[in-house]
């Protein structure tokens, strides 16, 4: 069978898949699972167009490595063909843990369990049906290969899954001050005692990246209306386990119950029946529910979902300063009277929260700049039109939902 197939991109056009390898881990059914996952979430409920899915940026992030190899190999660095599958196959593989809806419900259907644990046990089940020849890609997914720029290029602060997701989330949603110039980023990359740095003539590449990435955080990840979504959408299934832990019968396909009717922390993971239904889950199984719980007898868990389906959402208020105990109680006893719910359950509409977006790090793996004298500086050191010192400060607001 020929497996050396052509992807039709709308971002990069035409992706070939080099490696027999590769081909296969995309036909595994954990992987196609990642169709039925959307990127952003519910942000199509701000931007019409954001429907792309975990797939594409796989496959997309997958491309970006690729000519990435390509071009450090240009440059002399030394990576062998083993390296080049191992590192492909850690960046197509490094969302396959994403559970339904993206981030929008992690740490929910699994409690505190984020997608990159999910991933490499994921990656360890599938390499036993494979004989080991994920044996290299795990190593550098998890960190533990002798050269560290492999894993840098799968993820640190400058890495082919950030952009991939950046384009392709400016391009989806029309956010057009989310385009970065990938390209250029790319060819600027090097190699610098196995740790990746970026050439002195790539630092004015580089801020566009973050300040790009700051400007996204603010109208695309942490937009007012996808908070507000988010905050329905976890509240939904967090009272759909309430009623289910009294005793309420609630539909749900049998994947989406074995998570409502257990908890599951981290250590979970190992059993093959958490991996299996999580494997099961994705957007339709929890959209299908809430569909039907619209017409529940509880009048909570009814009029959250109500509100998801219809896209008539709750009230959101954002602050640069917490809200206080007061306002909060306040909000909660607006809303039991307006929709004739017990106090107790305002809660549900009533969330208060914080947001932080924080562009740049110079602390752990900060970025590195080899400059023209063959020494190598931070990112913050070099900058000369971009002043990095605020984007090492997260910028914090609060928020708070309420019924209209």
């Amino acid at each position: 069978m020929n497996k050396k197939k052509i992807i039709n991109d709308p971002i990069y056009g035409f992706i070939t898949i080099h490696h027999d390898i590769i081909f296969d881990c995309i036909q595994l059914p954990e992987f196609q699972r990642l169709r039925r996952i959307k990127q952003l979430g519910l942000t199509n409920m701000v931007y019409p167009g954001a429907q792309h899915t975990r797939f594409q940026h796989a496959i997309g992030a997958m491309h970006l490595m690729h000519t990435a190899i390509k071009s450090l190999r240009s440059k002399d660095i030394v990576i062998s063909d083993q390296e080049e599958i191992g590192v492909l196959l850690a960046i197509l593989l490094h969302d396959i843990g994403h559970g339904p809806f993206s981030h929008s419900l992690e740490h929910s259907i699994l409690e505190n369990v984020n997608h990159e644990n999910i991933s490499s046990v994921l990656m360890h089940q599938i390499n036993a049906k494979m004989n080991g020849q994920l044996d290299m890609a795990i190593q550098i997914f998890e960190n533990k290969y002798y050269r560290p720029f492999l894993h840098q290029l799968v993820s640190s602060q400058l890495d082919m899954d950030r952009l991939d997701y950046l384009r392709r989330d400016s391009f989806y949603t029309g956010v057009s001050e989310g385009t970065v110039g990938i390209e250029r980023i790319i060819q600027m990359l090097n190699v610098r005692n196995e740790q990746l740095i970026v050439d002195q003539k790539g630092i004015y590449s580089v801020e566009k990246f973050l300040m790009a990435r700051r400007f996204m955080y603010w109208q695309v990840y942490l937009h007012k209306t996808s908070i507000v979504a988010d905050c329905l959408l976890l509240g939904t299934l967090k009272r759909a386990k309430e009623l289910i832990a009294s005793n309420k019968t609630i539909f749900a396909s049998p994947f989406l119950t074995f998570f409502l009717t257990h908890s599951f922390t981290k250590e979970d993971l190992q059993k093959e029946d958490v991996l299996t239904n999580f494997c099961n889950l994705d957007d339709n199984e929890i959209i299908s529910a809430i569909k039907v719980w619209q017409t529940n007898p509880d009048k909570t868990l009814s009029t959250m979902s109500k509100m998801i389906i219809d896209r008539n959402l709750l009230k959101i208020e954002i602050a640069d300063e917490p809200y206080s105990l007061e306002y909060i109680h306040t909000k909660e006893t607006e809303a039991a009277k307006l929709l004739g719910i017990d106090a107790h359950l305002a809660k549900y509409f009533v969330t208060s929260g914080k947001l932080s977006n924080k562009a740049y790090s110079s602390d752990g793996n900060s970025l590195k700049i080899g400059m023209k004298d063959g020494t190598l500086m931070e990112l913050s050191e070099t900058s000369e039109i971009y002043n990095l010192t605020n984007d090492q400060r997260p910028q914090i607001k609060y928020f708070i939902t309420s019924v209209k």
